[in-house]
């Protein structure tokens, strides 16, 4: 009986010790994953970096279901094709409240470089949907054409023209055509602030709003310091695809200066839709998405420009598992609520910071980090097993 006592209490220190030896491994190698080339990010931006730089999970991954939250679906969602002047179609989706009549529309214009296979409608489909919930509109997002194939200016005639068909189309839909915004993220954000203008220069409908997700501003070769620091790759954007995505784009180099594709250029940005600007720490369009919210300021527009600390080019694709993601998300969402009731008032120009989590999320976001840390550290262990290959 003793023996077998001795024995039960050696499988018991080996299991404690087998443990706490795989906890501190999983500790030190997401403290080690925050140590980044151009500087140190916080453990969730970490771990997530870590992950799609290894390929350690697909895509179109779905977050575990204790990081969302069910309900009752309150929207339809329905692919649709949208005409366009050139005589063609391009595809859209729409996500539209089931109940009542009047709501906001949003136009959401996806980034993804301008070019094929970077980045479409399903893609973002997250945060299409996610916007749609949080502010009760008519979220459309657009398919525009992408090069090769289409170059400038197919993207920008798209997306306006998917603009003026929603405000066409407004009372069918179920939708007010005077509570029309425009939405995109990094290409697509240069495609929200270039409808604006379009607009404005057509005398096309009114936008209420512009909110710019950390958005490609101009293709001209300024040297902005965020573009030297943070361009290799790591934070999700390189310079090689933005290389690759102006050539592609705008292979004619006198477009690089032209308002259409480098709104920073632009000479007037008078008369432009109050705007949302939100960019990211480590990202290399960071400086010049801050510039161009500088400059409408400058020219009369109301700006509210917000700069997440800690965090890469992309990170409210992340928002249902990192904070500051949805942190930006609802920072969005309450803008266009906002303006779709009552137009803000001119304040000259400040950039906000947003230094990190609050002190009640701060445990949470950190155990969360951890938790992803050890799977990821678990599908690598995997991934080296002779039967898995």
């Amino acid at each position: 009986m003793l023996s077998i006592l001795k024995k039960c209490k050696y499988g018991v220190l080996i299991s404690i010790l087998t443990i706490n030896m795989l906890a501190l491994i999983v500790v030190l190698s997401v403290h080690a994953w925050t140590y980044t080339e151009a500087g140190k990010v916080p453990p969730k931006t970490a771990v997530l970096l870590h992950a799609v730089h290894h390929n350690l999970v697909p895509a179109d991954m779905k977050p575990p279901k204790f990081f969302v939250q069910g309900g009752s679906p309150s929207f339809t969602r329905e692919n649709i094709s949208i005409p366009v002047t050139d005589g063609s179609e391009i595809q859209a989706r729409m996500y539209r409240p089931i109940k009542g009549e009047g709501h906001p529309i949003i136009l959401y214009y996806h980034g993804g470089a301008f070019m094929k296979g970077y980045g479409d409608i399903n893609t973002h489909d997250n945060i299409v949907r996610s916007l749609a919930a949080r502010t009760k509109s008519i979220v459309i997002a657009v398919g525009y054409r992408v090069a090769p194939e289409h170059p400038f200016p197919a993207a920008i005639e798209d997306s306006y023209d998917a603009f003026v068909w929603a405000v066409s189309e407004a009372e069918n839909l179920g939708g007010d055509p005077s509570k029309v915004a425009v939405v995109g993220d990094s290409a697509g954000g240069n495609l929200a602030t270039v409808v604006s203008l379009m607009a404005r220069d057509r005398n096309g409908p009114d936008i209420a709003a512009q909110a710019l997700l950390y958005p490609l501003t101009t293709f001209q070769d300024v040297e902005f310091d965020s573009r030297g620091v943070y361009d290799s790759g790591y934070y999700l954007l390189s310079r090689n695809v933005m290389l690759r995505a102006r050539d592609t784009y705008t292979p004619e180099k006198e477009m690089w200066k032209l308002p259409y594709t480098s709104p920073l250029e632009a000479d007037d940005l008078y008369k432009m839709p109050p705007a949302l600007v939100i960019t990211a720490e480590f990202d290399p369009l960071r400086d010049e998405g801050e510039a161009y919210a500088k400059r409408l300021a400058e020219h009369g527009v109301s700006v509210r420009t917000l700069r997440y600390n800690g965090v890469m080019h992309g990170f409210i694709s992340f928002y249902e598992v990192m904070y500051r993601g949805n942190h930006g998300l609802n920072q969005t969402a309450s803008f266009l609520n906002q303006v779709f009731e009552e137009a803000p008032q001119y304040e000259p120009y400040h950039l906000h910071v947003y230094e990190g989590v609050e002190q009640t999320n701060q445990f949470r976001e950190e155990a969360e980090a951890y938790a992803i840390g050890s799977f990821l550290l678990g599908r690598q262990a995997l991934s080296m097993m002779p039967f898995t290959q």
